[in-house]
């Protein structure tokens, strides 16, 4: 093959290639982007706060010993109703028995103590005022010498009996808290309610919880008339929920059920818990209450639930989906332009500014569009300006919405028979 053949044959071989390069490069420009279409409509959305926790009773109470000593006897098992006033636990009473005895006896002795150092008292009270009367009638039959000692005597003697009468009210007050202790040694039910809880059995020992709750409880009483769903709102969602709120509560226990109840109380205060994520962050939520409508039967306290707490509703309202909101940069100028005022060069007064929207597609093009939502339903963003009804907007999917660019070409995508879903 000759030179010049050879020179030929590249040439053409470059044009090709230049051309199919050119022709590849001119599909790509007008290839479409496949992406889900859908109309701006009316909708029902209602906003929701989504919390956990756990069951507990409105009315609650602890059982715990006062005195220290052992059970010898258990009136109740766990699970059984119980009225207030019934009987409990009865702790060995020996002792305080001994110590109010020991105590009866102190008092009837100070009391007879009591009674002649009375006795003295006056007594001594007479023979004073003898000596006193007698001096007036006549110096000379009685001293003062006498009457000075007789005041003596008498002032002893009231000493004396005000030391007894001490005695008989320090006894007095001794043998009250002995039987008081006494009395301690049976408990009774404060409420009615359900044992819920019962961790001690007879023969242990009953101690104070002085330092710590669940050294000292006997059992747990909970009046179950009222049931409460206890959940955690996250601070940025607590905002959101006000008193009476309605609620929808599962319960992991009666899983193929749903319950009804009300927002009756908000903490003012949150309770701080260290973050899962490792990160040192700590996790603030506010405790809220919810007061169940008609609880289930066999409910119990500490079952984990979950409240869907309703926050807010809007009904035939335009709305979009979730997944069509984007965030774009704009830029910001310092004055806003008047129409048909060219915009002037970039400056470094000018600024980028992320703006919420959707893509709006009109003719197969699809052009970045501001917009103002409203609340949140589970799906769909309600919109509050930017948009009006029959809109075709880039619904979809999560990849080509996040990617696109403004005045892209797009295209309904194809569904699994061939056709084109809207």
């Amino acid at each position: 093959m000759s030179k010049r053949t050879k020179w030929g044959l590249a040439v053409v071989l470059v044009v090709g290639l230049g051309s199919a390069v050119f022709a590849l490069s001119g599909a790509n420009k007008d290839k479409a982007t496949e992406v889900r279409l859908e109309a701006v409509g009316q909708r029902d959305l209602v906003s929701a706060v989504t919390a956990s926790g756990k069951i507990e009773a409105d009315a609650q109470v602890d059982i715990s010993a006062d005195i220290t000593g052992r059970i010898v006897q258990l009136g109740v098992k766990e699970g059984d109703l119980v009225k207030k006033g019934q009987f409990l636990v009865q702790i060995d009473p020996a002792q305080y028995e001994s110590a109010v005895k020991r105590l009866e006896g102190l008092l009837a002795s100070s009391q007879a103590s009591l009674v002649q150092a009375q006795t003295n008292r006056d007594q001594t009270k007479r023979q004073l005022d003898r000596w006193i009367e007698m001096r007036k009638i006549n110096a000379a039959l009685v001293s003062a010498e006498q009457v000075e000692q007789a005041q003596q005597q008498y002032d002893v003697a009231l000493a004396s009996y005000n030391a007894a009468a001490a005695n008989v009210d320090q006894a007095r007050g001794s043998l009250s808290e002995a039987r008081d202790q006494l009395s301690k040694t049976r408990i009774v039910s404060p409420i009615n309610g359900r044992v819920v809880r019962l961790p001690v059995e007879v023969g242990e020992v009953a101690v104070p919880g002085t330092f710590s709750r669940e050294t000292g409880r006997l059992m747990t009483i909970a009046d179950l008339g009222t049931i409460l769903a206890k959940v955690k709102v996250d601070e940025t969602d607590v905002v959101r929920v006000h008193l009476n709120d309605s609620v929808e509560v599962t319960i992991d226990a009666f899983a193929d059920s749903a319950f009804t109840g009300r927002v009756t109380k908000i903490s003012n205060s949150a309770t701080v818990a260290a973050s899962n994520t490792g990160s040192g962050d700590r996790a603030v939520d506010f405790d809220v209450e919810v007061t169940l409508d008609n609880p289930p039967a066999g409910i119990r306290p500490d079952l984990s639930a979950t409240a869907r707490i309703v926050t807010d509703t809007r009904s035939k309202t335009l709305s979009i989906p979730i997944i069509a909101l984007t965030v774009r940069q704009h830029e910001e100028l310092p004055n806003e332009l008047k129409e048909g005022e060219a915009a002037p060069a970039k400056t470094t007064s000018t600024r980028e500014k992320d703006r919420e929207g959707v893509f709006v597609v009109q003719g197969g093009v699809a052009t970045f569009r501001a917009v103002k939502v409203g609340i949140a339903g589970d799906e769909y963003f309600e919109v509050v300006d930017g948009l009006k009804q029959g809109d075709s907007i880039v619904a979809g999917p999560y990849q080509a919405v996040r990617d696109m660019k403004d005045s892209t070409r797009v295209k309904p995508v194809k569904d699994e028979k061939g056709g084109k879903k809207p």
